[in-house]
């Protein structure tokens, strides 16, 4: 099985499983936002990693990530608290098609998501930080770490 058909079967339980983890991170505008954004926009990142296996294209996955950069972007989200979402989605999927894919079939499948997800880490921290160099943002402030600059 693709691991992309294997992530379609699984779905419900792996956005179950993602969702109780991020609940357990320090990701406040998650947790501000409520549970049902929270697993509406973990669903959507799934649903975008199993479109790209499935169609073996990243032009939509550009489009996602560039969007879901600017929306965390304008709505105070830190780069950090949406990083930890995609690497807890990111982690429940490896831990699961680890668990349940055949060997034969692990380093193919874990390359495919690694790709995919990777890429979606990429494209967002870029945009992110593009959208912040254009004005301050406390959380890239790193002046304490220096000593002689001015604020």
């Amino acid at each position: 099985m693709a691991v992309e058909e294997f992530l379609a079967q699984h779905r419900t339980d792996v956005l179950d499983e993602a969702f109780e983890r991020l609940s357990r991170t320090s990701a406040a505008h998650y947790e501000h936002s409520g549970e049902e954004f929270t697993r509406e926009r973990l669903a959507e990142l799934l649903d975008v990693v199993v479109s790209a296996l499935q169609d073996r294209r990243l032009e939509p996955v550009t489009r996602y990530a560039d969007s879901v950069a600017e929306q965390r972007f304008k709505a105070g989200f830190g780069i950090a608290e949406v990083q930890t979402a995609l690497n807890v989605m990111e982690e429940t999927i490896w831990r699961r098609v680890v668990a349940e894919v055949p060997a034969d079939g692990l380093a193919d499948a874990l390359g495919l998501v690694g790709t995919v997800l990777g890429y979606i880490k990429d494209v967002l921290a870029r945009r992110y930080v593009s959208l912040a160099s254009q004005r301050h943002v406390p959380s890239l402030d790193l002046t304490p770490l220096f000593s002689g600059v001015e604020r």
